[in-house]
């Protein structure tokens, strides 16, 4: 966009100070509109200029210095760089400045080291500054630490979300402890009762238990008496002899009093095991409940424990939540003062960035110069040395062609010298006519008209004679083969021309002969009936099919599929054994081929079959009974009354003969 003669850089940069990042917009509203986007969208500031072409504003330079505009062009911002630089003149150094600024205290002077003086403001000093090296390690190592900070933080956060968790986790798992704990009183509490129950239970069966060894003790002492009394008794019968008969009635009631008193007995031991059983069972079930109900208090006590444990254990997770935020707070702050200190180096890094720009479009246009200036020293060099290697070569070329060394050549054929002109005469012999004196653009159409000659007739093969000799034979040797390959081809079509003539031959003479068998046994089947045969493409023989045409008397049928299972069955064998006349065959085997017919169209059939059978044998599956009767052999298979299958065969004929 501007052009700058060197070595005014520094001054042209001092003289448009800020405004070398600027933007040139096309008039005032435009600036306007943009410093209200930046302000809007918190952008940053920036620097705009109004450019309106044809405006000229800005004073005049002082007569006898010499304006900065002498040294910056421009192509498109030309009127105002006139503005802009109008009033700003050129020194060599501050001294001069300062004599130019006594004579006229009105214009700005900058100097070629970057020094903008003007009576009341200078600015300038030592151009040394922050190299790009310093500010990119600057960088680095304030975006690491801007970026361990971030990983602090991040960390933090992990760690304050995995407190949350276990926080979480904690009081979840000590409200499930409490659930837990509410439900094992409530289990402790029904045990309790059925403790009680149980309790009542034993006491119960405790005194059932001594009721019925009371009774027992009182059936065992009557069971004492009674015995006691019996022995008595026997022991009086045997002193005394026969004694008069005793009263038995007071027998029979003591009999009964035993029978009862064994009875009560039974039913006091059964109740009594009853009892034991009753008893153990209840003890068992009291230990039982006694083991729950301590397992109950212990698991309680447990969960006691835990839950005071938990209850500690949310406390301290409670502080170190509240550190955590504490925690959580100091990074944030320590983020907020990352993120000012971050906008500074921002800031500091735009800032190099602009004079690193600077730096690197200067190093720029001097590489590009420094490499154009390479470049033609290359390309002459390249050139010259060009320029020695053709001429070796030709010298090399001369020397190995020709055989004459360079001074001779020179010498005896140098541009110096007459040129004779040649001559093809009728025979074919070039023949030297006159000397004319050495043009060279005439010499170098001769060349290349001999040098197109040359090429036309191409390189010289010593080997064309062998080659066009072994060539001949191979084409002779060839020929032969083809022709040897056209009689062969030509003895195979007449061979095959002979094959398909008698195929076609003998299957016309077959067609016709199952053709006419056809009809005459269709008619003799379906009388009345129309049945034919005719050829799909009768031009073509070898690729021809053959489509059969029936007609049952009183049917127009068009499609075989339309005709009912005994005239489909009738009409394959009406076209079987048309064939079979046509040509013959030893025996025949037909399968249930009459399994669908009726009657009278077994009658008919059966009649072919009859035809046949005179030269020809038959050999029938069949379950029709009329079929069997015209057969010379039956042979079945039965089952004999043991399981066994066995064959048995009959002669017909011969029995009808006996």
């Amino acid at each position: 966009l501007i052009q700058i003669d060197s070595g005014w850089e520094a001054a042209t940069a001092a003289a448009l100070g800020s405004l070398a990042d600027a933007v040139v917009v096309k008039d005032l509203s435009s600036a306007v509109s943009a410093l209200t986007t930046l302000r809007s969208e918190n952008l940053g500031q920036a620097d705009v200029l109004v450019y309106e072409p044809g405006q000229r504003t800005g004073g005049q330079t002082p007569a006898g210095q010499t304006s900065l505009l002498s040294h910056v062009r421009s192509s498109q911002i030309s009127e105002l760089l006139t503005s802009l630089l109008a009033t700003t003149v050129v020194a060599d150094n501050a001294r001069a400045a300062e004599s130019i600024l006594s004579q006229h205290p009105q214009v700005t002077v900058v100097t070629r080291d970057g020094d903008v003086i003007t009576s009341h403001r200078a600015r300038g000093g030592s151009t040394s500054s922050t190299s790009l090296i310093e500010i990119k390690a600057l960088i680095e190592d304030l975006a690491k630490k801007l970026e361990d900070l971030n990983h602090k933080c991040d960390r933090l956060k992990f760690e304050i979300s995995t407190a949350a968790t276990d926080v979480d986790a904690k009081q979840s798992a000590f409200d499930a402890a409490l659930g837990k704990l509410n439900e094992s009183d409530a289990r402790i509490a029904a045990l309790t009762e059925q403790l009680a129950v149980s309790g009542q239970n034993a006491k119960s069966a405790t005194a059932e238990v001594d009721r019925l060894t009371t009774a027992i003790n009182e059936a065992t002492a009557a069971k004492s008496r009674d015995e006691n009394e019996l022995s008595i008794a026997s022991n009086q019968m045997q002193n005394h002899g026969e004694i008069a008969e005793p009263d038995h009635a007071h027998a029979e009631s003591l009999r009964n009093e035993v029978s009862n008193a064994r009875t009560t007995e039974v039913e006091a031991r059964l109740a009594v095991r009853t009892s034991e059983e009753r008893v153990a069972s209840i003890s068992a079930r009291a230990l039982a409940l006694e083991e729950s109900a301590r397992a109950e208090r212990e698991a309680s006590e447990r969960a006691v424990s835990r839950r005071g444990a938990r209850a500690r254990g949310a406390v301290i997770s409670q502080a170190i939540a509240e550190a955590a935020y504490e925690a959580l707070i100091n990074i944030e702050r320590s983020i907020a003062k990352a993120q000012v200190e971050r906008s500074r180096l921002e800031t500091a890094r735009t800032d190099r960035e602009g004079e690193t720009l600077t730096v690197r479009s200067r190093n720029r246009e001097l590489t590009q110069e420094l490499d154009q200036l390479t470049s033609s020293v290359h390309r002459d060099e390249i050139a010259r040395a060009e320029q020695r290697m053709r001429v070796e070569a030709l010298q090399t070329k001369a020397v190995e062609e020709l055989g004459i060394d360079i001074p001779t050549l020179i010498s005896e054929y140098g541009p110096d010298k007459d040129v004779p002109t040649f001559i093809e005469t009728e025979s074919g012999e070039i023949v030297a006519t006159e000397l004319i004196p050495y043009r060279r653009d005439q010499q170098e159409k001769r060349l290349a008209a001999t040098e197109r000659s040359l090429t036309l007739l191409g390189k010289i093969n010593p080997l064309a004679l062998e080659e066009y000799n072994a060539l001949e034979e191979r084409l002779k040797f060839l020929a032969e083969q083809l022709e040897d390959l056209k009689r062969t081809k030509k003895d195979l079509l007449d061979i095959i021309k002979e094959v398909d003539d008698r195929v076609q031959q003998i299957f016309m003479e077959a067609y016709e002969e199952v053709a006419e068998h056809f009809k005459d046994i269709f008619s003799r089947l379906f009388p009345g009936g129309d049945g034919r045969l005719f050829l799909t493409n009768p031009d073509d023989l070898l690729n021809t099919g053959v489509d059969v045409e029936a007609r049952p008397p009183g049917k127009r049928v068009k499609r075989l599929s339309l005709l009912s299972g005994g005239e489909k069955s009738l009409t394959a064998v009406a076209m079987l054994v048309a064939i079979f006349k046509a040509r013959p065959s030893p025996f025949y085997v037909l399968d249930e081929v009459e399994a669908a017919l009726d009657d009278v169209n077994l009658g008919r059939l059966l009649t072919i079959f009859e035809e046949l059978r005179e030269s020809s044998q038959l050999i029938i599956i069949t379950h029709q009974k009329r079929t069997m009767e015209i057969a010379d052999a039956l042979y079945g298979v039965t089952m004999r009354g043991d399981g066994v299958t066995e064959v048995i065969s009959q002669r017909l004929r011969e029995s009808e003969t006996a």
